[in-house]
């Protein structure tokens, strides 16, 4: 496995910012919620779980998790195919719930669509999405996120529960690839 300085062309977010900005979000999350009894959150699988552990330890009220598993990337894509496969469902019915759906990044904005769609035939009360990074520039359909951590511009990131080929989820920060420099190490 190499070693990721060799194709980081910059930290975008820092360890520090997202400590800090997750803490906002947090705070903000448990004021906006605060007479809620059936707060649940729910982590799109596998890049939000990072970013789900640490938002649900700076939520001072209390709330549920449950996860869902959503494909639309095939493997080793850069780009949504627009079509969405779910591998894992909610075990948890949401009816009449509080629910906040956790992801990592949105950029074209199918995937959120879909799902949101589908969650909200199941008849939360409440249906707000958390997103750690938004790549706004990105978005083909509209979607309503509440809370957004970054906006970032199109690059290709990874860390912090973000893949690079199923690797480097664990870094404590985000950031940018050199694609050259990957694809130039990876055919050798």
């Amino acid at each position: 496995m190499r070693d990721y300085r060799e194709f980081l062309s910059e930290v975008l977010i820092s360890e520090e910012q997202l400590e800090s900005r997750i803490s906002e979000l947090g705070r903000q999350i448990s004021l906006d919620f605060a007479e809620s009894n059936r707060l649940v959150l729910i982590c799109i699988l596998r890049g939000g779980v990072m970013f789900l552990t640490d938002l649900m330890r700076k939520i001072e009220i209390p709330h549920a998790i449950e996860f869902m598993a959503v494909a639309s990337y095939g493997a080793g894509a850069r780009e949504s195919s627009g079509q969405i496969r779910i591998s894992h469902d909610l075990n948890t019915d949401i009816f009449d719930r509080d629910v906040i759906l956790v992801e990592d990044i949105i950029d074209s904005g199918h995937t959120l669509h879909s799902v949101l769609e589908m969650l909200s035939t199941r008849k939360p009360r409440s249906l707000q999405v958390c997103t750690l990074l938004d790549k706004a520039d990105r978005r083909e359909i509209e979607v309503p996120v509440r809370y957004v951590g970054f906006t970032i511009p199109n690059k290709f990131v990874f860390g912090y529960g973000l893949d690079l080929d199923d690797f480097y989820r664990n870094l404590p920060f985000i950031g940018v690839v050199d694609e050259e420099k990957y694809l130039l190490g990876k055919n050798k």
